[in-house]
Protein backbone atom coordinates (compact mmCIF):
# COMPACT_ATOMS: atom_id res chain seq x y z
CA UNK A 1 0.00 0.00 0.00
CA UNK A 2 1.45 3.12 -1.43
CA UNK A 3 1.59 6.07 1.60
CA UNK A 4 -0.65 8.76 0.96
CA UNK A 5 0.99 11.96 -0.75
CA UNK A 6 2.22 14.87 1.46
CA UNK A 7 1.06 18.46 0.38
CA UNK A 8 3.45 20.95 1.32
CA UNK A 9 2.92 24.62 1.19
CA UNK A 10 -0.49 26.31 1.16
CA UNK A 11 -2.73 27.83 -1.16
CA UNK A 12 -2.00 31.32 -0.52
CA UNK A 13 1.57 29.94 -1.81
CA UNK A 14 0.87 27.40 -4.82
CA UNK A 15 -2.40 26.76 -7.27
CA UNK A 16 -2.90 27.47 -11.01
CA UNK A 17 -3.65 30.99 -10.58
CA UNK A 18 -0.05 31.58 -8.71
CA UNK A 19 1.87 34.78 -10.39
CA UNK A 20 -1.45 35.83 -11.86
CA UNK A 21 -2.53 38.99 -11.24
CA UNK A 22 -6.40 38.58 -8.98
CA UNK A 23 -9.35 40.24 -10.02
CA UNK A 24 -11.00 38.96 -7.00
CA UNK A 25 -13.65 41.80 -5.95
CA UNK A 26 -13.54 43.85 -9.09
CA UNK A 27 -15.63 43.87 -11.76
CA UNK A 28 -15.21 44.06 -15.77
CA UNK A 29 -15.24 47.68 -16.59
CA UNK A 30 -17.20 47.99 -20.05
CA UNK A 31 -17.30 50.83 -22.16
CA UNK A 32 -20.67 53.01 -23.74
CA UNK A 33 -20.68 53.47 -27.35
CA UNK A 34 -19.78 57.17 -27.12
CA UNK A 35 -16.74 55.92 -24.94
CA UNK A 36 -15.81 53.61 -28.04
CA UNK A 37 -16.18 56.39 -30.34
CA UNK A 38 -14.04 59.15 -28.37
CA UNK A 39 -11.06 57.04 -28.52
CA UNK A 40 -10.96 56.64 -31.58
CA UNK A 41 -11.44 59.90 -32.81
CA UNK A 42 -8.71 60.95 -30.64
CA UNK A 43 -6.25 58.43 -33.04
CA UNK A 44 -7.51 60.68 -36.01
CA UNK A 45 -4.97 63.30 -35.45
CA UNK A 46 -6.58 65.02 -38.63
CA UNK A 47 -9.92 64.63 -37.14
CA UNK A 48 -8.63 66.57 -34.23
CA UNK A 49 -6.52 68.90 -35.17
CA UNK A 50 -9.81 70.34 -37.66
CA UNK A 51 -11.66 70.03 -34.53
CA UNK A 52 -9.24 72.37 -32.50
CA UNK A 53 -9.20 75.23 -35.33
CA UNK A 54 -13.51 74.81 -35.23
CA UNK A 55 -13.26 75.09 -31.67
CA UNK A 56 -11.17 77.93 -31.94
CA UNK A 57 -13.57 79.27 -34.44
CA UNK A 58 -16.35 78.75 -32.88
CA UNK A 59 -14.75 80.83 -29.55
CA UNK A 60 -13.57 83.52 -31.99
CA UNK A 61 -16.91 83.87 -33.81
CA UNK A 62 -18.88 83.91 -29.86
CA UNK A 63 -15.84 86.52 -28.70
CA UNK A 64 -15.74 88.61 -31.57
CA UNK A 65 -17.74 91.68 -29.81
CA UNK A 66 -15.39 91.05 -26.58
CA UNK A 67 -12.23 91.12 -28.08
CA UNK A 68 -13.02 93.69 -30.65
CA UNK A 69 -13.52 95.97 -27.22
CA UNK A 70 -10.52 94.90 -25.30
CA UNK A 71 -7.62 95.38 -28.14
CA UNK A 72 -9.72 98.56 -29.97
CA UNK A 73 -10.65 96.95 -32.82
CA UNK A 74 -12.93 98.97 -35.37
CA UNK A 75 -14.06 97.39 -38.29
CA UNK A 76 -15.64 100.59 -39.92
CA UNK A 77 -13.11 102.72 -39.16
CA UNK A 78 -11.30 104.55 -41.89
CA UNK A 79 -7.80 104.99 -42.28
CA UNK A 80 -7.06 107.42 -45.48
CA UNK A 81 -4.02 108.28 -44.35
CA UNK A 82 -2.63 104.79 -44.87
CA UNK A 83 -3.91 104.67 -48.63
CA UNK A 84 -1.82 106.25 -51.66
CA UNK A 85 -4.63 108.50 -53.43
CA UNK A 86 -2.73 107.80 -57.01
CA UNK A 87 -2.69 104.05 -57.00
CA UNK A 88 -5.52 103.41 -54.66
CA UNK A 89 -3.35 100.57 -52.71
CA UNK A 90 -2.28 100.43 -49.46
CA UNK A 91 1.12 102.45 -48.16
CA UNK A 92 4.16 100.15 -47.65
CA UNK A 93 4.35 96.10 -48.46
CA UNK A 94 2.27 93.38 -47.98
CA UNK A 95 -0.81 95.17 -48.24
CA UNK A 96 -0.12 97.83 -44.88
CA UNK A 97 1.05 94.91 -42.86
CA UNK A 98 1.93 96.57 -39.44
CA UNK A 99 2.20 95.97 -35.76
CA UNK A 100 -0.93 98.01 -35.52
CA UNK A 101 -2.85 96.26 -38.51
CA UNK A 102 -0.92 92.91 -38.90
CA UNK A 103 -3.07 91.68 -41.86
CA UNK A 104 -2.58 95.18 -43.58
CA UNK A 105 -5.94 97.02 -44.48
CA UNK A 106 -8.40 97.80 -47.13
CA UNK A 107 -7.42 99.25 -50.52
CA UNK A 108 -10.50 101.73 -50.67
CA UNK A 109 -11.26 102.92 -47.38
CA UNK A 110 -7.87 101.79 -45.50
CA UNK A 111 -10.38 99.62 -42.98
CA UNK A 112 -8.55 97.51 -41.07
CA UNK A 113 -8.46 93.76 -42.48
CA UNK A 114 -8.05 91.96 -38.85
CA UNK A 115 -11.03 93.38 -37.38
CA UNK A 116 -13.06 92.72 -40.37
CA UNK A 117 -12.15 89.05 -40.50
CA UNK A 118 -13.09 88.60 -37.07
CA UNK A 119 -16.45 90.65 -37.44
CA UNK A 120 -17.27 88.41 -40.18
CA UNK A 121 -17.01 85.43 -38.13
CA UNK A 122 -20.17 85.66 -36.17
CA UNK A 123 -22.27 86.49 -39.06
CA UNK A 124 -20.97 83.67 -41.35
CA UNK A 125 -20.86 80.93 -38.30
CA UNK A 126 -24.32 82.12 -37.37
CA UNK A 127 -26.28 82.30 -40.53
CA UNK A 128 -24.07 78.95 -41.10
CA UNK A 129 -25.45 77.22 -37.90
CA UNK A 130 -29.55 78.69 -37.98
CA UNK A 131 -29.47 77.51 -40.91
CA UNK A 132 -27.85 74.21 -40.37
CA UNK A 133 -30.12 74.05 -37.18
CA UNK A 134 -33.44 74.83 -38.76
CA UNK A 135 -32.72 72.60 -42.33
CA UNK A 136 -32.32 69.50 -39.38
CA UNK A 137 -35.13 70.15 -37.54
CA UNK A 138 -37.63 69.74 -40.70
CA UNK A 139 -35.58 66.77 -41.83
CA UNK A 140 -35.44 64.57 -39.01
CA UNK A 141 -39.19 65.38 -38.21
CA UNK A 142 -40.14 64.66 -41.65
CA UNK A 143 -37.52 61.75 -42.31
CA UNK A 144 -38.15 59.94 -39.32
CA UNK A 145 -41.88 60.02 -39.99
CA UNK A 146 -41.90 59.39 -43.37
CA UNK A 147 -39.83 56.21 -42.95
CA UNK A 148 -41.41 54.74 -40.09
CA UNK A 149 -45.10 55.14 -41.35
CA UNK A 150 -44.51 54.52 -45.02
CA UNK A 151 -47.53 54.89 -47.33
CA UNK A 152 -49.06 57.77 -48.09
CA UNK A 153 -46.60 59.54 -45.48
CA UNK A 154 -43.67 58.74 -46.89
CA UNK A 155 -45.33 59.23 -50.92
CA UNK A 156 -45.75 62.91 -50.19
CA UNK A 157 -43.25 63.62 -47.92
CA UNK A 158 -40.89 62.13 -50.75
CA UNK A 159 -42.66 63.80 -54.00
CA UNK A 160 -41.96 66.83 -50.94
CA UNK A 161 -38.58 66.03 -51.22
CA UNK A 162 -38.41 65.87 -54.88
CA UNK A 163 -39.73 68.84 -55.58
CA UNK A 164 -37.25 71.14 -53.20
CA UNK A 165 -34.47 68.70 -54.58
CA UNK A 166 -35.28 70.47 -57.93
CA UNK A 167 -35.77 74.07 -57.24
CA UNK A 168 -33.35 76.32 -58.19
CA UNK A 169 -32.25 77.34 -54.91
CA UNK A 170 -29.54 80.16 -55.97
CA UNK A 171 -32.35 82.13 -57.98
CA UNK A 172 -34.75 81.95 -55.54
CA UNK A 173 -32.25 82.91 -52.80
CA UNK A 174 -31.30 85.74 -54.89
CA UNK A 175 -35.04 86.51 -55.80
CA UNK A 176 -36.12 86.50 -52.23
CA UNK A 177 -33.12 88.29 -50.53
CA UNK A 178 -33.48 91.16 -52.74
CA UNK A 179 -37.04 91.39 -52.42
CA UNK A 180 -36.90 91.19 -48.35
CA UNK A 181 -33.98 94.18 -47.78
CA UNK A 182 -36.39 97.04 -47.28
CA UNK A 183 -37.97 95.14 -44.18
CA UNK A 184 -40.35 92.26 -43.41
CA UNK A 185 -41.54 90.94 -39.81
CA UNK A 186 -40.69 93.59 -37.62
CA UNK A 187 -37.15 93.68 -38.47
CA UNK A 188 -34.69 95.78 -40.49
CA UNK A 189 -31.01 95.73 -41.23
CA UNK A 190 -28.61 93.12 -40.16
CA UNK A 191 -31.30 91.00 -38.04
CA UNK A 192 -33.74 91.14 -41.30
CA UNK A 193 -30.40 89.85 -43.24
CA UNK A 194 -29.35 86.79 -41.22
CA UNK A 195 -33.25 85.90 -40.53
CA UNK A 196 -33.69 85.42 -44.14
CA UNK A 197 -30.26 83.74 -45.12
CA UNK A 198 -30.88 81.71 -42.60
CA UNK A 199 -34.35 81.04 -43.61
CA UNK A 200 -33.60 80.44 -47.18
CA UNK A 201 -30.68 78.39 -46.57
CA UNK A 202 -32.38 76.08 -43.75
CA UNK A 203 -35.55 75.35 -45.39
CA UNK A 204 -34.80 74.78 -48.97
CA UNK A 205 -32.11 72.42 -47.88
CA UNK A 206 -33.66 70.33 -45.28
CA UNK A 207 -34.66 67.40 -48.00
CA UNK A 208 -30.72 66.24 -48.23
CA UNK A 209 -30.95 65.76 -44.28
CA UNK A 210 -34.35 64.34 -44.74
CA UNK A 211 -33.38 61.62 -47.13
CA UNK A 212 -30.57 60.30 -45.03
CA UNK A 213 -33.04 60.21 -41.75
CA UNK A 214 -35.33 58.10 -44.25
CA UNK A 215 -33.01 56.01 -45.49
CA UNK A 216 -32.02 54.87 -41.70
CA UNK A 217 -35.31 54.76 -40.10
CA UNK A 218 -36.50 52.64 -43.11
CA UNK A 219 -33.70 49.91 -41.74
CA UNK A 220 -34.32 50.39 -37.96
CA UNK A 221 -37.92 49.94 -38.03
CA UNK A 222 -37.21 46.67 -38.69
CA UNK A 223 -34.92 45.92 -35.89
CA UNK A 224 -35.64 43.66 -33.26
CA UNK A 225 -35.62 46.44 -30.23
CA UNK A 226 -39.02 48.38 -32.14
CA UNK A 227 -40.66 45.22 -32.27
CA UNK A 228 -40.37 44.04 -28.79
CA UNK A 229 -41.27 48.07 -28.43
CA UNK A 230 -44.32 47.03 -30.26
CA UNK A 231 -44.84 44.13 -28.63
CA UNK A 232 -45.52 45.64 -25.25
CA UNK A 233 -47.59 48.56 -26.42
CA UNK A 234 -45.84 51.30 -27.53
CA UNK A 235 -47.23 53.35 -29.82
CA UNK A 236 -46.02 55.72 -32.63
CA UNK A 237 -44.77 58.75 -30.95
CA UNK A 238 -42.80 56.89 -28.48
CA UNK A 239 -40.93 54.66 -30.43
CA UNK A 240 -40.30 57.77 -33.39
CA UNK A 241 -38.89 59.42 -29.96
CA UNK A 242 -37.36 56.96 -27.27
CA UNK A 243 -36.30 54.49 -30.06
CA UNK A 244 -35.51 55.60 -32.95
CA UNK A 245 -34.51 59.14 -32.96
CA UNK A 246 -31.53 58.03 -30.25
CA UNK A 247 -30.05 55.77 -32.76
CA UNK A 248 -30.21 58.10 -35.96
CA UNK A 249 -27.80 60.24 -33.46
CA UNK A 250 -24.66 59.67 -35.36
CA UNK A 251 -25.97 60.11 -38.78
CA UNK A 252 -27.35 63.26 -37.50
CA UNK A 253 -24.04 64.45 -36.45
CA UNK A 254 -21.67 63.33 -39.31
CA UNK A 255 -24.14 64.96 -41.86
CA UNK A 256 -24.78 68.07 -39.57
CA UNK A 257 -20.82 68.33 -39.66
CA UNK A 258 -20.82 68.61 -43.51
CA UNK A 259 -23.72 70.76 -43.90
CA UNK A 260 -22.47 73.92 -41.56
CA UNK A 261 -19.32 74.21 -44.36
CA UNK A 262 -21.65 74.05 -47.32
CA UNK A 263 -24.08 76.69 -45.71
CA UNK A 264 -21.25 78.56 -44.91
CA UNK A 265 -20.04 78.82 -48.56
CA UNK A 266 -23.94 79.60 -49.84
CA UNK A 267 -23.69 82.38 -47.58
CA UNK A 268 -20.63 83.58 -48.90
CA UNK A 269 -21.75 83.43 -52.14
CA UNK A 270 -25.31 85.36 -51.64
CA UNK A 271 -22.91 88.00 -49.59
CA UNK A 272 -20.87 88.10 -52.81
CA UNK A 273 -23.17 88.75 -55.34
CA UNK A 274 -24.94 91.40 -53.51
CA UNK A 275 -27.94 89.90 -51.50
CA UNK A 276 -26.51 88.45 -48.78
CA UNK A 277 -25.05 90.65 -45.85
CA UNK A 278 -25.23 94.26 -46.45
CA UNK A 279 -22.28 96.63 -46.19
CA UNK A 280 -20.47 97.94 -44.63
CA UNK A 281 -21.47 95.28 -41.88
CA UNK A 282 -18.49 92.54 -42.63
CA UNK A 283 -19.05 89.10 -43.93
CA UNK A 284 -16.11 86.67 -45.43
CA UNK A 285 -18.42 86.50 -48.80
CA UNK A 286 -18.92 90.28 -48.95
CA UNK A 287 -15.03 91.09 -48.25
CA UNK A 288 -14.45 89.08 -51.64
CA UNK A 289 -17.11 90.84 -53.62
CA UNK A 290 -15.50 94.06 -52.19
CA UNK A 291 -11.81 92.82 -53.00
CA UNK A 292 -12.96 92.02 -56.94
CA UNK A 293 -12.07 95.31 -58.48
CA UNK A 294 -8.44 95.60 -56.37
CA UNK A 295 -7.42 92.13 -56.98
CA UNK A 296 -4.67 93.13 -59.39
CA UNK A 297 -3.45 96.05 -57.44
CA UNK A 298 -3.94 94.29 -54.11
CA UNK A 299 -4.27 90.54 -54.06
CA UNK A 300 -3.97 90.61 -49.99
CA UNK A 301 -7.16 91.80 -50.33
CA UNK A 302 -9.04 88.64 -51.58
CA UNK A 303 -6.37 86.60 -50.38
CA UNK A 304 -7.44 87.33 -46.41
CA UNK A 305 -11.29 86.42 -46.49
CA UNK A 306 -10.70 83.79 -48.91
CA UNK A 307 -8.43 81.62 -46.41
CA UNK A 308 -10.56 82.18 -43.59
CA UNK A 309 -13.57 80.64 -45.66
CA UNK A 310 -10.94 77.99 -47.11
CA UNK A 311 -9.79 76.95 -43.11
CA UNK A 312 -13.10 76.72 -41.33
CA UNK A 313 -14.76 74.77 -44.61
CA UNK A 314 -11.56 72.23 -44.55
CA UNK A 315 -11.47 72.25 -40.85
CA UNK A 316 -15.42 71.37 -40.80
CA UNK A 317 -15.34 68.46 -43.08
CA UNK A 318 -12.07 66.96 -41.84
CA UNK A 319 -13.84 66.67 -38.31
CA UNK A 320 -17.06 65.32 -40.27
CA UNK A 321 -14.53 62.59 -41.67
CA UNK A 322 -13.19 61.70 -38.39
CA UNK A 323 -16.64 61.71 -37.12
CA UNK A 324 -18.00 59.95 -39.35
CA UNK A 325 -15.33 56.70 -38.97
CA UNK A 326 -15.38 57.24 -35.44
CA UNK A 327 -18.93 56.37 -35.07
CA UNK A 328 -18.80 53.21 -37.62
CA UNK A 329 -19.07 50.30 -36.20
CA UNK A 330 -16.97 48.35 -39.05
CA UNK A 331 -14.12 50.18 -38.11
CA UNK A 332 -11.43 48.75 -36.49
Amino acid sequence: MSAPLEVTGSADEAGPDDGAPTTAGKGIEGRSLGRIAWTRLRRDKVAMAGGIVVALLVLLAVLAKPIESLFGLHPNAFHQNLIDPVLLKPTGSFGGMSLAHPLGVEPQFGRDLLSRVIEGSWVSLAVAFGATILSNVIGIVLGVAAGYYGGWVDSVVSRLMDIFLAFPLLLFAIALSASLQNGAFGLTGLPLEISVLIFVIGFFNWPYMGRIVRGQTLSLKQREFVEAARSLGARGPYILFKELLPNLVAPIIVYSTLLIPTNILFESALSFLGVGIEPPQASWGGMLSEAVPFYSADPEFMLVPGLAIFVTVLAFNLLGDGIRDALDPRAN
